[in-house]
């Protein structure tokens, strides 16, 4: 099997299982999966030796010896140079932005700063969880073309607007103001990987899902536990 034929898929997420398999199984590729920063090894990568390495939906840092020394395609939210930096969907819905691009860019040492290789319209719209999903869909058609066409990334045009990686305590429902915004809150969380939307009550913590914005109120899920902070 040619080089071209191997490729590594880098993310801990079940939601890219059924690509894996579609793109060994349906296209005919040699897929290594890496699931946690420990199993990515030089000395793997060696071994297997492949035309490129994708990483949907990985939050650790890439190695620099990995990234100088194979071909490391990252996934971005956003239509870079707009929207570099962390949680990019987050901030996106924070932005009242409903519609982006999906960019497949060459991991650099400057962060979301690479070459672009394509970019591919996406909407924001729904659960974090369905955007994924939707991205998911995206990015086996974008790893299909930058192998199979041998696609050469392009630099990036315009000023960078940097996004700044939001932390837990952002999702706290007390600071929304309005319907909208607590809609907007829970269904950008509402995902594998991401800390929920919640509210402290007293000692309990109050975790929402499946936000659905109605006339004049919004429906959720909700998961009641004893706040942490509070077990003393």
């Amino acid at each position: 099997m040619n080089q071209d034929s191997r490729i590594g898929i880098v993310t801990p997420f079940s939601r890219f299982d059924r690509m894996v398999k579609r793109l060994e199984q349906k296209q005919g590729y040699e897929v290594l999966r890496f699931r946690t920063p420990e199993e990515l090894t030089l000395d793997r990568l060696t071994t297997f030796d492949p035309s490129h390495l994708f990483f949907p939906h990985w939050s650790w840092k890439i190695p620099a010896h990995i990234y100088e020394t194979f071909e490391c395609v990252v996934f971005h939210m956003t239509d870079v140079p707009f929207g570099r930096g962390g949680s990019p969907l987050q901030n996106l819905v924070a932005r009242g932005i409903e519609n982006t691009c999906l960019t497949a860019l060459r991991c650099t040492e400057t962060l979301d700063a690479g070459p672009v290789y394509l970019k591919l319209p996406l909407s924001t719209l729904g659960s974090a969880e369905e955007v994924m999903l939707r991205a998911a869909s995206l990015m086996e058609l974008m790893i299909l073309k930058i192998v199979g066409q041998r696609l050469q990334p392009q630099p990036q045009v315009g000023d960078p607007v940097i996004f700044t990686r939001r932390c837990p305590q952002d999702g706290d429902l007390a600071a929304a103001k309005t319907l909208e915004e607590v809609h907007d809150l829970v269904r950008m969380l509402d995902g594998d990987g991401y800390p929920n939307a919640f509210l402290n009550v007293g000692c309990l913590r109050l975790e929402f899902t499946r936000s659905s914005l109605k006339v004049g109120h919004v429906s959720a899920d909700v998961r009641i536990t004893v706040y942490p902070e509070s077990d003393n």
